[in-house]
């Protein structure tokens, strides 16, 4: 199979070559019994049918649809069959599937380079906060803000994140290495009087390597596993400044509708002189469960970050995001968070927050 698949460049361009000329491609069969082998990874079920069909007819020496227009009109092929647009438009409305996302198998492989979403991306215009941050503090020497800031409660944020592979097949494995960066902005765009200042970033380079698995487990089925090295930090100075590095873990499961990544990490320990939050693994935690269920055109996302420590290190926090549609492709956004870690700067601090925006990509 693997040396079949190694074939597929070379003869798809022979059998474009010879319909070109008029005559079907003598090793048709054999590219349309591929192709329909690679179907079965497809995960909607209408899709998979056009897949199938398709395989077939290449099969047979064409990829047509069979012509429905009137005698005497124009037969030049469209871009899409009425049943692939169909399934194109139903793709669309649900999201992505893992395995596209991240590009698990040989047929959803798209080459390097290329930006891809990440995580989530919104902006949210109006967020509400219980309890602003006015006098952030910490455990680290000359950490801690003595004078109140005077934020307002509300606020405005955005997310960004990107991801892009700079090596697929590592080694000639099912073993992509993949960059990616987040960042996160909370504006106190409502302040006229201190010039709507930008209240803190977060900035969240990273490098993993993602495998490509295909087990079942408990009847869910285990796409992938990763790990890389995490850095983050807001990129401000004493006392402001906050920053960590870990090594973060990855495994993601699916079933149906449903995807969820447990996600726990490693921190990389620093001097005390240089830690500019000690113990910050204590509040945001030391791993993340991801629960993600699309509904239609909706998608809801759970966050569920904690300590894995008892006592009064007993800590963590819940964040929800629901993605609904508006009109076409425009989806709305609704995000509530609770607990510690909101932000960097705000690690220690706990509050509850409310969003409402638009959504610009989904976590699928």
């Amino acid at each position: 199979m693997n040396a079949l698949l190694r074939m597929m460049p070379s003869a798809a361009l022979a059998g474009a070559l010879c319909l070109f000329a008029g005559a079907p491609p003598a090793h048709a069969q054999t590219a349309g019994s591929a192709g329909a082998l690679m179907c079965g990874s497809v995960a909607i079920d209408a899709e998979r049918l056009v897949c199938y069909d398709r395989a077939t007819r290449r099969a047979q020496g064409t990829d047509q649809a069979a012509p429905t227009t009137a005698p005497g009109a124009s037969t030049a092929p469209t871009l899409l069959d009425p049943s692939a647009q169909a399934a194109r438009e139903e793709r669309r409305s649900r999201g992505a599937t893992m395995t596209d996302r991240w590009e698990l198998d040989a047929a959803s492989k798209q080459g390097t380079f290329l930006l891809r979403p990440y995580k989530q991306m919104y902006v949210l215009p109006i967020r509400w906060m219980s309890s602003p941050n006015q006098t952030p503090t910490s455990d680290g020497v000359g950490n801690s803000l003595s004078e109140p800031q005077g934020l307002k409660s509300i606020e405005a944020e955005f997310q960004i994140s990107l991801k892009s592979k700079v090596w697929e097949t590592m080694f000639g494995s099912n073993v992509d290495l993949w960059v990616g960066y987040t960042q996160s902005s909370q504006w106190q765009v409502f302040t006229p009087a201190t010039s709507r200042p930008f209240r803190e970033t977060n900035y969240e380079p990273e490098m993993f390597a993602v495998w490509g698995t295909n087990w079942e487990l408990f009847g869910w089925n285990a796409r992938m596993l990763s790990i890389g090295i995490n850095h983050q930090s807001n990129g401000r100075a004493e006392p402001l400044s906050r920053s960590w590095n870990r090594v973060i873990a990855q495994a993601g499961f699916d079933r149906g509708d449903w995807m969820v990544l447990v996600r726990p990490w490693w921190r990389i320990q620093e001097d005390a002189a240089n830690d500019d939050n000690p113990g910050i693994e204590n509040y945001i935690g030391r791993g993340e469960l991801v629960i993600v269920r699309k509904l239609g055109g909706h998608q809801i996302a759970a966050q569920l970050r904690h300590s894995l420590r008892g006592g009064q290190n007993n800590r963590g926090s819940a964040q929800i995001d629901w993605s609904f549609p508006i009109s076409g492709y425009l989806k709305g956004h609704l995000q509530m968070f609770t607990g510690y870690g909101d932000t960097l700067i705000d690690y220690n601090h706990r509050q509850t927050t409310i969003g409402v925006g638009v959504s610009l990509a989904n976590w699928l």
